[in-house]
């Protein structure tokens, strides 16, 4: 029996998934600009930025309602993640 109700919010939830994966090109492509400006790799990790760029999703999640533990979450990966990626492109 296929619960056409749980059908239905997958393929929402698979569209959300599509947005995102054109959210993260685009900060991709935008990132890929800022490690152009970076001359060396002791520049590619900021804490001072990592812990503004955490406290604004923050403030921005107990605004909007949303559960803080999951935007940390999120942000902290999708960082660390970031962080790897301009190691491995860092070419100076």
């Amino acid at each position: 029996m296929i619960n056409k109700k749980l059908e239905s919010i997958r393929r929402k939830l698979d569209n959300l998934d599509n947005h995102f994966l054109s959210l993260i090109k685009k900060r991709t492509l935008l990132v890929n600009q800022v490690l152009l400006t970076k001359k060396f790799k002791n520049q590619i990790v900021d804490k001072k930025r990592i812990k503004k760029i955490l406290a604004n999703i923050k403030s921005k999640s107990i605004k909007k309602n949303i559960d803080v533990k999951i935007t940390h979450e999120i942000w902290k990966s999708m960082i660390k993640a970031y962080i790897k990626y301009e190691f491995r492109k860092f070419k100076k």
